[in-house]
């Protein structure tokens, strides 16, 4: 057994997870990372009895359906429902298996969509929500709110919440299908270096501002708080405290991609909230900042993909 305890992971075959089990820090505890294959989320006895059995110190909740606004779009259902139902089982199932500390990964997603930036932790459901992500949202602060209401009820259980930033990185989806904004960006523009394409197309006219963090860093906050998650706020978002316009994305990538096309605006297509920039004054006075930059970032990520992808 790691000198810490048996941690239980979900989502450990994700970015999320896979990111936290690369982190340094896991060594120090016995990790249980079981597959989909192993272990149903959607079920509810399947995930009673695996905590029960194996009788973890710590649950950290990262599973997920993840996907960008097309594939949100494409499947409000499974968005809605899937993650709904992961979230009240594994914390349910943690509560009632006895678990004192278990770590939700939430979203920003959960913040209403005329919400003022910077995002603060009291503003979740305070306006109607961006319609586009609307199901995975409401997933998600169900879960969170699960987590604030057992807190009430039971001091001792010590269930909190993180609520992440958009990421990035290493493990990433790149199909275009199923990718977020950043490995889009990527495929994108190796596609069209490797094409020999001169123009790429961004959707809308690219002024939304964004704030993504390297997954590395999310990790590192997630084992840091792990070692005391006592000492953590009962709500706190994770994130960079700046931002990034779409354009200022993919003009950075380009530069790492080494592609020096120009770039068109589809004004037709949809491009979500304006802006999503959270606040992270609580993250400051817990005291951690995230510490890879957007260029170093991107490389990073560029290599893997070239790596993962054999291109």
């Amino acid at each position: 057994m790691g000198s810490r305890g048996t941690l239980f992971l979900t989502g450990g075959t994700g970015m999320v997870g896979r990111n936290i089990l690369a982190h340094p820090a896991a060594r120090d505890w016995t990790v249980l990372a079981p597959g989909s294959a192993e272990l149903e989320l959607t079920d509810r006895d399947a995930v009673a009895r695996f905590i029960e059995a194996e009788r973890p110190d710590l649950v950290i909740h990262a599973a997920g359906r993840v996907g960008g606004i097309h594939a949100n779009m494409a499947n409000p259902v499974a968005f809605l429902a899937d993650n709904a139902a992961m979230g009240q089982n594994v914390i349910m199932g943690a509560w009632r298996g006895g678990v004192r500390n278990l770590l939700n990964l939430a979203s920003t997603c959960m913040y209403p969509r005329e919400a003022p930036n910077p995002l603060r932790e009291e503003m979740i459901l305070t306006a109607p929500l961006e319609p586009t992500n609307e199901g995975y949202a409401l997933a998600k602060i169900m879960a969170t709110r699960l987590c604030e209401y057992i807190r009430r009820e039971d001091d001792g259980a010590q269930f909190k919440t993180l609520i992440p930033c958009n990421l990035y990185g290493l493990y990433d989806k790149f199909d275009p299908k199923h990718s977020h904004l950043v490995p889009a960006i990527i495929h994108k523009l190796h596609t069209a270096k490797t094409e020999g394409f001169d123009m790429v197309e961004i959707w809308g006219d690219g002024t939304a501002r964004r704030e993504f963090m390297f997954a590395s860093d999310l990790a590192d906050a997630v084992m840091r708080a792990a070692r005391d998650v006592a000492a953590l706020p009962d709500l706190m978002n994770v994130g960079l405290g700046h931002d990034h316009s779409i354009n200022d994305y993919y003009a950075t990538a380009a530069r790492v991609v080494g592609w020096t096309g120009a770039f068109t605006h589809d004004l037709s297509k949809p491009v979500g909230m304006k802006q999503k920039l959270c606040s992270t004054e609580r993250q400051e006075a817990w005291g951690w900042r995230a510490a890879t930059t957007l260029d170093e970032g991107l490389a990073r990520t560029y290599r893997h993909y070239l790596e993962v992808t054999g291109a």
